[in-house]
C-alpha cells in the first residue's frame, strides 16, 4: 500500500515545480554522472598544467633557450595571417551571398562550405604537388619561357609560413563563412532599410549596420579557426613550419621526454586561453539586439557589369582553390599514379572503427550531460557542463600528452599489481588499444555532440515531460520514450559530426595511436611525408568523401534558418 501511495503522490508533487521550471531535485544521480564526466573530460588539462614546473632535467631549459622563441613567433605570425584571411574569405563571402543576387548565388550558397570537408595537411600535399619545383606548373612555366633552374626565375615557396597561411585561410574561412551567413539570414529587413532611409549605400549599410550586428558570430568563427590553426600539425609540418604542435610531437617520440612536451603544451593551452578571453573581452558590456521582431524576405542588392563578375570571380575562387581545384587532383592522382593496393583497406576499417566508437560514445555522453542540465539547471551543472565542453578548444597534441602519461602510469601499476598477486602480466591494457585515443577523442569532440543535442533538447516543451512523468515513467524511462524519439535528428546529426572530426583528425592520432594501427589520416601523412603525394591521394580522397556528407547536411539546413521561412 505505501508503494501505491508513493506512486499516486509522486506525480501530483511533481507537476507544479517541473511546469513551473524548478528544480525538482530528480536528477542528482544525472548531475553525479556530469561532474564525473567533466572531471574525466579536464583531467589531461590539469595534468599538463600540473607539469609546468616540473623537473624536466634541463631539457625544458634547452628547448627554451633554442627553439621556444621560433614556436611563439610563428605561431602569432600564423595566427594573424590565417585570421585576416578567414575573415575576409568568411565575411566576404557570406555577406555576398546573402544580400546580394548575381548568377550563380544558389550554387555558392552550398558550395562556399566544401573546403569544410577538405583537412589542411590534405590540402597541402596538394598544393605541394602542384607548385613545387617538380610540379607541373613550374615545369610548364620552365618549358615555355626556357628557364634551366630555380635561379632564373622566382616562384612563391608553398613549403612556407606564407604557404601554410594560405592553405589554411582556404580551407578554414568556412567557419567565418557559416557563423557570419546565418548571422546575416537573421537580420531584420527593417533595420537595414532603416539605414537606408539615413542616407546609407549597400556598403555604409554593410559596416555601420550588419557587421556590428553580426560581430559576435564573426568573432566566434574566427576564434573557432585559430583554435584549428594551432591545433593543426599536418600541414606544419610538411611545410617545415616549426610551431608547439611539431615542437610537442618531436619532444615527445624524438627527445622522449614527456615533462617537457607537456611543458610545451601547457604554453600551447596558454595561447587558447588568451585567445578564448581576448574574444570575450572584446565584447566587453555591449549587446546587439534586433529591434523588431518582424521578417521578411531580405531583398538582395542585384549586381550588374563588373561589381556581378567580381562577386563570381572572389566567390568562385574559394570554392575553385579551397575544394574544387584539390578535390580534382587527388581524384586524378587515385586513378592514374597510386599504387595503393589491397593492404589501405585495414586502414579504413581503423578508421571507420574508430570514428564509429567516438562518435557513439560523443552522443552518449552528449545526451547524459544535456539531460542531467535540463533536468538540474544548477550553478554546478552549468560548470561541470562548461569544463567538460571546453576540450574542443584544447589542441589534439595537448590532449595526447595529457591522456597518454597518466594512463600509462595505471597501465604500469595494474600490470604490477597482477603480476605480483596473480603472476599474469596485463601489458598495456589502455595506452596498448584503441581505449586512450577514443578517450583523446571524446575529450576532443564533445563539445562538437553536447552542442547540437543542447539545443535540440531545449525545444522540447516541459508539458510532454509532465505527461511522461504522470505517466509513472521516471527520468530514465521519459529520456527513452519520449526525448530520445524527439531528437533522434539531432543524435544522428551530432554522430555524424563527430564521426567525421576522428576521420580527419591527426595529430592526437599520430601520437596515441597502438603500435601497428594505422588509420587513413596517418597513412595519408606517412606517404607525403616519404614524398609519395600520388600514393596519398586514394587515403585522403577517402577521408574528403565522408566529409562531404555533413557539409551538405549542413548548407540545406543553413538556407532554411531564416526566421519566419519554411521550417
Amino acid at each position: 500500500m505505501k508503494n501505491a501511495a508513493d506512486t499516486t503522490a509522486s506525480p501530483n508533487a511533481f507537476l507544479p515545480a517541473f511546469v513551473t521550471g524548478q528544480n525538482t531535485g530528480s536528477g542528482g544521480g544525472w548531475v553525479g554522472a556530469t561532474v564525473f564526466i567533466a572531471l574525466l573530460v579536464g583531467a589531461p588539462v590539469v595534468f599538463v598544467l600540473a607539469h609546468v614546473f616540473a623537473s624536466s632535467g634541463g631539457v625544458w631549459e634547452h628547448l627554451a633557450q633554442t627553439v621556444l622563441p621560433l614556436y611563439i613567433v610563428n605561431s602569432l605570425l600564423l595566427m594573424l595571417g590565417v585570421g585576416a584571411g578567414v575573415m575576409i574569405g568568411g565575411v566576404g563571402t557570406a555577406w555576398l551571398v546573402t544580400m546580394c543576387r548575381f548568377p550563380g548565388k544558389g550554387i555558392l550558397e552550398w558550395a562556399l562550405l566544401l573546403p569544410m570537408a577538405m583537412p589542411a595537411y590534405v590540402v597541402a600535399y596538394t598544393y605541394t604537388g602542384l607548385l613545387d619545383f617538380a610540379g607541373p606548373v613550374q615545369s610548364a612555366l620552365r618549358e615555355v619561357f626556357g628557364w634551366s633552374s630555380a635561379r632564373d626565375y622566382w616562384f612563391f615557396e608553398i613549403r612556407s609560413l606564407g604557404g601554410a597561411i594560405v592553405v589554411m585561410s582556404l580551407v578554414l574561412y568556412p567557419y567565418v563563412y557559416l557563423l557570419a551567413r546565418s548571422a546575416f539570414l537573421e537580420q531584420s529587413v527593417c533595420v537595414l532599410e532603416a539605414s537606408r532611409t539615413l542616407g546609407r549605400g549597400p556598403w555604409q549599410g554593410f559596416f555601420k549596420v550588419a557587421l556590428p550586428l553580426a560581430r559576435p558570430s564573426i568573432a566566434a568563427g574566427t576564434a573557432l579557426a585559430l583554435m584549428e590553426t594551432l591545433n593543426d600539425f599536418g600541414t606544419v609540418h610538411y611545410f617545415a613550419v616549426d610551431t608547439f604542435t611539431t615542437g610537442i610531437y618531436r619532444t615527445w617520440l624524438g627527445l622522449g621526454e614527456p615533462t617537457a612536451a607537456a611543458q610545451l603544451g601547457a604554453v600551447l593551452l596558454l595561447f587558447v586561453l588568451t585567445l578564448v578571453m581576448i574574444e570575450r573581452v572584446s565584447r566587453g558590456t555591449s549587446r546587439v539586439h534586433h529591434t523588431t521582431a518582424r521578417y521578411r524576405r531580405l531583398p538582395g542588392y542585384q549586381l550588374t557589369g563588373w561589381r556581378c563578375l567580381a562577386a563570381q570571380a572572389f566567390s568562385f575562387a574559394a570554392v575553385f582553390l579551397g575544394f574544387a581545384l584539390p578535390a580534382s587532383v587527388l581524384a586524378w592522382w587515385s586513378l592514374r599514379y597510386s599504387t595503393v593496393g589491397l593492404d589501405f583497406l585495414p586502414m579504413v576499417r581503423n578508421s571507420f572503427l574508430l570514428a564509429l566508437v567516438a562518435a557513439l560514445a560523443a552522443v552518449t555522453v552528449g545526451v547524459i550531460m544535456a539531460y542531467a542540465q535540463r533536468l538540474s539547471p544548477t550553478p554546478m551543472t552549468r560548470s561541470a557542463v562548461r569544463l567538460a565542453s571546453f576540450g574542443y578548444a584544447i589542441p589534439g597534441s595537448v590532449i595526447a600528452v595529457g591522456t597518454l602519461v597518466p594512463l600509462g602510469f595505471i597501465d604500469n601499476a595494474l600490470s604490477g599489481f597482477m603480476s605480483e598477486r596473480f603472476g599474469v602480466t596485463t601489458g598495456l591494457l589502455l595506452t596498448g588499444s584503441i581505449v586512450a585515443l577514443v578517450y583523446a577523442y571524446l575529450v576532443r569532440f564533445l563539445a562538437v555532440s553536447f552542442n547540437g543535442i543542447e539545443a535540440s533538447l531545449s525545444k522540447v516543451t516541459n508539458s510532454m515531460e509532465a505527461a511522461s512523468r504522470t505517466l509513472g515513467q521516471g527520468t530514465m524511462g521519459t529520456l527513452r520514450l519520449v526525448h530520445i524519439p524527439l531528437i533522434r535528428g539531432a543524435l544522428l546529426t551530432a554522430g555524424l559530426l563527430v564521426f567525421v572530426d576522428v576521420m580527419k583528425e591527426l595529430p592526437a592520432t599520430l601520437i596515441m595511436r597502438p603500435l601497428n594501427f594505422d588509420t587513413l589520416a596517418v597513412r595519408t601523412f606517412s606517404l607525403a611525408s616519404d614524398e609519395r603525394l600520388m600514393d596519398a591521394a586514394t587515403p585522403a580522397l577517402v577521408i574528403v568523401l565522408v566529409g562531404l556528407i555533413p557539409i551538405i547536411m549542413l548548407s540545406y539546413a543553413i538556407a532554411r534558418s531564416r526566421p519566419g521561412g519554411k521550417s
